[in-house]
């Protein structure tokens, strides 16, 4: 898809082009020509504009987002919504490409302070070497201008966000349709107790893992959502409505 809108940045690292693309209401991230990783609206820059971010907030109905990991920062809409309407949050965000993490505050407002570090390494890297407290939620989230980092598949790094996660948190993969199939849900089914997804209309295919089960029903759901949707500013029952759970021992 090619972007509308005046190049106002363009950088470059080892790992290829980053752009920012200004249509005069909104920014976009790029990683090269016809890529979109993210979206920020100017006047609600709290307020997550795509799809599949909107989506990864259905995590906010089954626990609180006392202390949160994004593996994959993009411009940081999500983080910046999490910062906004959570003040006692606390986030990690861990980025490969320092031009982004740079990008993210010039042009996006990533938020600074203490409620928010950011750490200029690779994801494994992160989860294999850097001590943290266990996080209610973690994000994951690494794709580049050819789609998902394939890491975020793999069973050692589906072990190690696990292993980082409290006894009631969740883990959120934002992956492709593409990667739709047993391979991911049945690892995963080895270590959590509840499995969700929830296809966007862009065809992403977002992952929920919990390691306790969720015993609300759909209904609460519903409740908390309707609560919820006012806080952030956005619907999230069209989304909670395309969430299925998943029935674990047909997978194993």
């Amino acid at each position: 898809m090619l972007l509308d809108g005046k190049e106002i940045y363009r950088g470059y690292d080892e790992y290829g082009p980053v752009l920012v693309i200004d249509d005069g209401t909104k920014r976009y991230l790029s990683f090269g020509e016809g890529d979109e990783q993210s979206c920020w609206l100017k006047s609600e820059p709290h307020l997550p504009q795509l799809d599949y971010i909107r989506a990864m907030c259905l995590v906010l109905l089954l626990t609180e987002p006392k202390r949160i990991i994004s593996l994959g920062l993009g411009a940081g809409t999500l983080n910046s919504c999490l910062h906004f309407h959570f003040p006692e949050s606390v986030q990690q965000i861990v980025e490969l490409r320092r031009e982004v993490i740079d990008v993210a505050h010039r042009y996006f407002q990533l938020p600074r302070g203490k409620r928010i570090q950011t750490h200029h390494m690779d994801a494994k890297s992160y989860l294999d070497c850097i001590e943290s407290k266990p996080a209610d939620i973690i994000f994951s989230d690494i794709y580049d201008e050819n789609g998902v980092d394939e890491q975020q598949h793999d069973p050692a790094y589906l072990h190690e966000c696990y292993e980082r996660l409290k006894p009631k948190g969740w883990l959120v993969l934002n992956c492709w349709k593409e990667h739709k199939g047993e391979t991911l849900l049945t690892e995963l089914a080895g270590l959590f107790d509840d499995i969700r997804t929830c296809t966007t209309q862009e065809g992403n295919w977002i992952v929920f893992a919990g390691k306790q089960r969720d015993t609300q029903s759909q209904k609460q759901l519903k409740q908390q959502a309707k609560l919820l949707s006012q806080t952030l500013g956005f619907a999230l029952s069209p989304y909670l409505n395309r969430m299925n759970l998943l029935n674990q021992p047909h997978l194993l």
